[in-house]
């Protein structure tokens, strides 16, 4: 039987033609329909004409991709009832709630109900508390659309504070043995969890100028982080640098000294996978789920039905399959079993 939750997959979201909604999706929506912005990622935003999000989000957004637009702030458990929205999203009644997923700042997970039916969909998310965004709170739903990227047995990740740990004898030992130790994170995320992670080590420390401005805004909003200053090759030696890119820094490394590159990232648990070629060391921290965590979360949530989207999408959902719950991949062929 249809529901008015019933959602096609285009342009890598979901489109609800009967709510007159969107949700991430990766090319612009200008129809006059409403698109939920989960978190403020250049592969979860566009120039969309109307987004509900969360207020980081909003700001962090805006940092990006300026420009005029309609915009519905949401607080996390905030409902929005869709008459609220001018122009309005469609037809048929339905309720949104926007909860923290615990990916970066601002980041939400999206709660749809309608016409008795509900569905839950996480953007990108981790159980692991962090130190620069909000907790991720699972709530129930009957149909659960969400986030895969680490979707195989093998991913695992270490303790976080094993890992801080290490990056901070990377760092140190560098600093003593001469060379200017370079932290590749993402400059919206990754790049102020390590920053957070840094506050007791009395490290000195330089931002990229992306990495800074978005540090900015998550300093106006409220979050500390140990005093850091902008990258500066003239001065950078003697301090951490953290970057999303060594392009400025090996451009300037004849004055710079030697550098000691290091990248933080969960695909550390392959070797050189997606790993900067450039970097000598990996460390393996993440802003997503690894598998435990997928399925913990699947548990909390005890949804009926679960679709799976991005990274290990078609496993993880034949590993669902196989423990008696009904999931599907989203974008791709799903190698249904036959039970005998």
């Amino acid at each position: 039987m249809a529901s008015p939750l019933d959602f096609v997959y285009r342009d890598g979201g979901l489109h609800f033609p009967g709510l007159g909604l969107w949700m991430d999706p990766h090319r612009p929506v200008r129809s006059g329909e409403w698109v939920v912005v989960s978190h403020a990622h250049a592969d979860h935003t566009a120039r969309h004409s109307a987004v509900i999000l969360t207020e980081p989000t909003r700001r962090l957004m805006r940092s990006r991709i300026p420009g005029a637009r309609l915009e519905q702030v949401l607080g996390f458990g905030e409902a929005l009832d869709h008459h609220t929205l001018e122009p309005s999203a469609g037809g048929t009644p339905f309720r949104l709630t926007l909860h923290p997923a615990g990916h970066v700042l601002g980041s939400a997970m999206a709660r749809l109900e309608a016409d008795g039916d509900s569905l839950l969909y996480t953007g990108d998310f981790k159980l692991r508390p962090g130190r620069s965004s909000e907790r991720c709170e699972p709530v129930q739903a009957r149909t659960l659309v969400m986030e895969t990227t680490y979707g195989r047995p093998r991913y695992v990740f270490p303790p976080t504070e094993e890992v801080v740990a290490a990056v901070i004898r990377f760092c140190r030992e560098s600093i003593e043995s001469g060379t200017t130790p370079v932290l590749l994170a993402y400059s919206l995320g990754k790049g102020q969890e390590i920053l957070a992670a840094l506050q007791d080590s009395d490290l000195p420390i330089q931002l990229h100028p992306s990495s800074a401005r978005m540090t900015g805004i998550y300093e106006e909003l409220g979050w500390r982080f140990p005093r850091w200053s902008p990258l500066d090759p003239e001065t950078a030696r003697g301090h951490v640098v953290i970057t999303p890119s060594t392009r400025p820094l090996l451009a300037a490394q004849p004055g710079l000294g030697p550098l000691r590159i290091a990248s933080l990232s969960g695909w550390a648990l392959d070797g050189r996978r997606n790993a900067a070629p450039e970097s000598s060391c990996r460390f393996a921290l993440s802003d997503h789920a690894d598998f435990p965590d997928l399925l913990r979360f699947v548990e909390a949530v005890r949804p009926e039905r679960v679709f799976t989207l991005h990274g290990f999408a078609a496993e993880f959902a034949r590993h669902l399959r196989r423990r008696g719950i009904e999931a599907l991949a989203l974008g791709e062929a799903n190698q249904l079993e036959l039970v005998l």
